[in-house]
């Protein structure tokens, strides 16, 4: 059985409107917090009808404590005495708290019962449209400590802007999650802005930063501007704390100084519309930072390498242009022209990586480049029409290098060989079709009346990209074997479909008259599939 999201099971069975589905997904995109402060299990339940019946969309369990299910509690419904708290906060609209511990199993569980409010477009507090559940293991004795008290503390006041319809707040463009989390660091501060508490990994944090005395009684805005290498990024940190104890959220800011990196979350605390300080949390990111610029470094040489490469391969080629110019013998011209040809076809590959973020080509502008080239150099009076349908997506590079040289080869022999001369001499070459391609026929009717063309269609299937190059021409000669053939062209084409692309090629009689070479490319490659666009 699938898995239904929370909008399935919301849309399914509850009359919540779009915009009380859509709150209900930011709750359970930043909720994790409440439940690693709170040492509790979280359930998001959504009213189904009007007898009391609830519906658990959503469930999350805190990394800082056992959890109270084992079980998956997310689209369970349930009635009656079970979510009397849930009745008591969705009607009456207020935090539930009462009650003596109940049972899951072996477990005893403290209940309580948190409304969520979604406020109107004009900022008022609006209507209940869910409650959240906030179920406590009790089976581990625990001594609370500094942290403990901190926490709790902190997710009371988180709890109670739910039920006011502040909290979460608007998620701004670019962030997809709510990290830092609170076990990477947490810092609380009063209404002055001054640090009331900070937990042990926020105190490294804030030292590898270069500040080594104790958080505690610090203007924190006032800190990260005295830190933070870059005045402008200090000053940025700053005001995202100042914009907090406002009650406004912040996007998160980073501040960096002394080789060391440590993002910033300030977070708004206004539990009943009261601004009573800011929550900070803070993660030391210097290592993820460092592999960053690593990255960067390397795709920077990467591409650097596939520009130079490309320069290399033009400039083989330009030579390999001159010598043709300078050779009498017409056979010896034709080899050093093809030769130019599938040396530029492997540059072209070479030029698109260059200015690629990845090992990875958008590979339908080079098909269309290629077969551009070759009806302009293919020895040819007839003018050929080229066109593609489909699409090749995005391709790895080691699947493009080959895939290329092979397409090149087809679609230049399909013009040169698949249709007769202007003064209607035969060609005795037989069909110059050498590509691996899965080719899907889908032109021509065999009338050479019609305007010549050829075809390149390409389409994806169970991990595998199929390609088809179909020309409208005369068709094979009789006779004719792809596996015997001695043309170069074929067997260079032979060689990178079994060899280099491990796929599988086809030279057969199009159903409405000329050839279509038909080729098989698996796209997974040493675990890395090719990815469509």
């Amino acid at each position: 059985m699938s898995v239904s999201t929370l909008r399935d099971l919301a849309e399914e069975h509850t009359q919540l409107r779009p915009a009380d589905i859509d709150h209900l997904h930011r709750i359970a995109g930043d909720w994790q917090l409440l439940s690693d402060m709170s040492f509790a299990d979280l359930l998001l339940w959504a009213p189904v009808d009007a007898d009391g019946t609830f519906l658990c969309v959503a469930q999350v369990r805190p990394t800082t404590a056992p959890t109270a299910y084992q079980d998956d509690q997310v689209g369970r419904i349930v009635g009656g005495p079970e979510v009397a708290h849930l009745e008591v906060a969705y009607r009456q609209g207020r935090i539930w708290r009462e009650g003596d511990p109940v049972w899951y199993g072996d477990v005893p569980a403290r209940h309580e019962a948190i409304p969520v409010r979604l406020r109107t477009s004009d900022g008022e507090a609006g209507e209940v449209v869910a409650v959240v559940g906030r179920d406590t293991n009790l089976s581990t004795a625990r001594t609370p400590s500094q942290l403990e008290l901190n926490y709790l503390t902190t997710a009371d006041d988180l709890a109670q802007m739910i039920a006011d319809g502040t909290f979460p707040p608007p998620r701004h463009p670019g962030e997809t999650t709510s990290a830092p989390r609170v076990g990477d660091g947490l810092v609380r501060l009063d209404a002055n802005g001054k640090v009331t508490y900070a937990s042990p990994n926020a105190q490294s944090a804030y030292r590898r930063l270069g500040y080594a005395s104790h958080l505690v009684g610090e203007d924190l805005a006032a800190l990260h501007r005295r830190l933070a290498n870059d005045p402008l990024e200090g000053t940025d940190a700053a005001n995202a704390v100042l914009a907090a104890l406002r009650g406004d959220a912040p996007p998160r800011r980073e501040i960096d100084a002394r080789g060391a990196t440590v993002l910033t979350r300030a977070l708004p605390l206004m539990p009943a519309g009261v601004p009573i300080g800011a929550l900070v949390l803070v993660r030391d990111i210097t290592e993820v930072r460092r592999r960053d610029r690593a990255l960067i470094t390397k795709d920077a040489t990467i591409r650097e390498i596939h520009h130079r490469v490309k320069n290399n391969l033009q400039t083989v080629a330009a030579l390999l242009r001159l010598q043709a110019r300078r050779v009498a013998m017409p056979e010896a011209r034709v080899a050093l022209e093809d030769s130019v040809r599938r040396v530029a076809s492997i540059a072209l590959v070479h030029e698109t990586l260059s200015m690629s973020s990845d090992e990875a080509v958008e590979f339908d502008t080079i098909v269309d480049r290629v077969a551009s080239a070759a009806t302009e150099v293919a020895a040819t009076e007839v003018p050929v029409g080229m066109r593609r349908t489909g699409s090749f997506g995005v391709l790895p590079a080691e699947i493009a290098t080959s895939l290329v040289m092979v397409l090149n080869e087809l679609l230049l022999n399909a013009v040169e060989h698949g249709f007769p001369s202007a003064d209607g001499d035969e060609d005795t070459d037989g069909a110059g079709l050498t590509a691996p391609a899965l080719v899907s026929a889908s032109t021509g009717d065999g009338d050479l009346s019609a305007m010549p063309e050829v075809v390149v269609s390409a389409h994806r299937f169970r991990k595998q990209l199929h390609v088809t190059v179909t020309d409208n021409g005369r068709g094979l000669p009789a006779g004719f074997d792809a596996d015997s053939g001695g043309n170069l062209g074929l067997q260079i084409v032979r060689a990178l479909v079994t060899g280099e692309l491990r796929g599988s090629i086809e030279l057969r009689d199009a159903s409405g008259g000329g050839t279509e070479a038909v080729l098989v490319v698996p796209l997974a490659r040493g675990g890395a599939d090719g990815r469509s666009a």
